[in-house]
């Protein structure tokens, strides 16, 4: 097919050390631990929500429950991505689990926002009684559930794509369990159940905005866009500087999962460059120089070898 090909990890050494480990499975029991708290709590708030009459514990529940995909989003990714595959046919494995999830979690979010805007607006004008004590204490312990998660959360986030997003979430989430207590003190102070309303549909936008630019990035990944940060014009002009490169083509640039970038390139070079310093020097422009974890080097000599150039 060409006269040189070569593919290579980041992480790997020059002499083709072992990969780096997965960011996120180091912190496989934090996350786990925040996934217990966190589902839990969604259960309570989601039944005193109902029971209290409270729209805005209804709509932080709603957003909790997204938390509860994202984290379980990342468990799961943590876990499922290191398996083999036993069937021979997933040949980039299941890392894309962690999309599919986050997919999952922007309709919930989506749901759960119309849901509370649907309702705020039939509340409208109307004076139904709403529980403070309740919004009071399920927000307090609201509030500490996402702390503590919080702190299990912060380490691995600076690390590991997937925790970041859960522990964004997370904080975002303790976001709303303030809103409940501020309406709930609004209420007993002013004696207005309008404060409930407000601060319901103050979280349900929040939830709603939050949603589209997750969806965006998630349907951004599954059409394999060039992943955020890296301008293909960019890589193709440092690929281009190199001595001996002629011409490039067929440069593909997508995002496989949170933290996995990929890169496959065809370079036409001169028939007596150095193909294996070529090689070595296209590799180093990829995963050092624009952060891309997996890259693929198609190598064709100018006047020897011609690439079958695809229809599409």
């Amino acid at each position: 097919m060409g006269a040189g090909h070569s593919h290579g990890i980041g992480g790997h050494g020059a002499g083709g050390g072992p990969p780096t480990g997965h960011a996120g499975a180091r912190y496989r029991t934090r996350l786990g631990a925040a996934f217990l708290l966190t589902a839990t709590f969604f259960v309570v708030e989601l039944v005193t929500g109902l029971l209290s009459g409270s729209l805005a514990l209804l709509s932080d529940a709603g957003h909790m429950g997204a938390d509860v995909v994202a984290l379980g989003a990342a468990l799961l990714a943590t876990v499922v991505a290191a398996r083999p595959d036993s069937t021979g046919r997933r040949t980039f494995g299941h890392y894309r689990v962690e999309i599919f999830a986050s997919g999952l979690a922007v309709l919930i979010m989506l749901g759960m926002g119309v849901y509370v805007l649907v309702e705020a607006a039939g509340r409208v004008g109307s004076d139904a009684a709403v529980a403070t004590g309740t919004m009071l204490i399920v927000g307090v312990l609201g509030l500490v559930i996402n702390v503590i998660s919080l702190f299990l959360l912060r380490s691995g986030s600076s690390e590991s794509l997937a925790v970041r997003g859960a522990y964004m979430e997370v904080l975002a989430d303790a976001a709303g369990s303030v809103g409940v207590i501020a309406a709930a003190l609004l209420i007993r102070l002013t004696g207005s159940p309008v404060w409930d309303l407000v601060v319901a549909v103050a979280i349900a936008v929040f939830i709603v905005v939050r949603a589209v630019m997750l969806g965006r990035q998630v349907l951004a990944v599954l059409a394999q866009h060039a992943p955020a940060g890296i301008e293909p014009a960019r890589v193709e002009a440092d690929l281009a500087a190199l001595d001996g490169v002629r011409q490039i083509h067929d440069l593909h640039l997508w995002t496989l999962t949170s933290g996995m970038d990929v890169a496959t390139v065809h370079l036409v070079v001169d028939p007596e460059a150095d193909q294996t310093a070529l090689l070595d020097a296209a590799r180093r422009v990829l995963r050092d120089g624009h952060g891309l974890g997996h890259v693929t080097v198609q190598i064709e000599a100018e006047g020897v070898v011609a690439c079958t150039r695809p229809g599409w």
